[in-house]
């Protein structure tokens, strides 16, 4: 998850529902209330740690925050030197977790249809509209930050894409890179207060609209699927933390338009083999998370 979420354009979400974890990982956030929070006053600390899944959480976070420290230059290095490979291989990803959810449909309407149709067009709006000028006071940070961890947690909407939107992707990086403690500890604050509320409410839909929100889901893995197309073609730049110009927005393209704009290798066979690694990756873990789950 860790590892996702320093991908614009690939979600933390779709890598824990991918693995199963989804639905217990917004249960436990969902725990951390006032009746948790009152344990901890009588200092029952055990009382508290089984409440809200505590080894769960911390198996969770620590992952993320240990893939963040260690993958985040080599994801960049490796998106940067070998972008079609990667590209394809989260392609591959996404492509068949989709399915696995839709799988879990037992009951189809047309309402159920409709909103897998919305979540396709909302994903997909989302990653071909223009990163915007937003200004940089503390309540828009703090706003940031809210957005950033409800998208986040959500599967096929990216938080640090929702950041590029906002134009607040490079002021964050810059934030982290000069310890500039004020803006990183707002941001922190919302994100705090986004996945607490969200979800709660999350936890309430899945539990009272379960396939419609189903639905919805692999709609947003489905719609993000363009922004995760091999092939693209840069159409604005911006500066990054060192003042070199990078891409800040692109489009897809077809392999052999690729080709032709760019005079690049499309490395059609290359991208097909990630993608079936991709797919092949996760239909390994969905048979190993239900072999656990069935295990005495």
């Amino acid at each position: 998850m860790g590892g996702a979420d320093v991908i614009p354009g690939v979600s933390g979400g779709t890598i824990a529902f991918i693995t199963g974890i989804y639905e217990e990982l917004i249960e436990s956030i969902k725990n951390i209330d006032a009746d948790a929070l009152a344990y901890l006053k009588k200092f029952d600390f055990s009382s508290f740690w089984k409440k809200i899944n505590g080894s769960f959480l911390i198996a969770v976070f620590t992952g993320v925050i240990t893939s963040l420290l260690s993958l985040a230059k080599l994801m960049g290095f490796l998106l940067a030197t070998y972008p079609i490979p990667v590209w394809s291989f989260f392609f591959g990803l996404i492509l068949i977790s989709s399915p696995l959810i839709l799988r879990e449909v037992k009951k189809w309407s047309f309402a159920i249809v409709l909103s897998g149709i919305s979540g396709i067009a909302i994903a997909y709006w989302i990653t071909v509209i223009s990163p915007s000028q937003t200004p940089s006071n503390l309540f828009f940070i703090f706003f940031c930050g809210v957005l950033a961890i409800c998208a986040m947690i959500l599967p096929g909407i990216s938080g640090a894409f929702i950041l590029l939107l906002l134009g607040k992707y490079e002021y964050m990086i810059q934030a982290l890179i000069e310890f500039n403690i004020p803006v990183v500890l707002v941001f922190m604050a919302g994100c705090i207060v986004g996945i607490l509320s969200f979800s709660r409410f999350l936890s309430w839909i899945l539990k009272h609209y379960r396939f419609p929100t189903l639905a919805l889901l692999a709609g947003f893995m489905l719609g993000s699927l363009n922004k995760v197309w091999p092939w693209k073609e840069v159409v604005s730049f911006r500066l990054n933390h060192a003042g070199q110009q990078v891409p800040a927005f692109d489009q897809s393209i077809w392999p052999g338009q690729y080709l032709e704009k760019t005079g690049n290798d499309p490395l059609i066979f290359q991208s097909i083999l990630f993608v079936a690694l991709g797919v092949l990756i996760v239909v390994f873990v969905e048979k190993l998370a239900g072999a656990l789950k069935t295990k005495p």
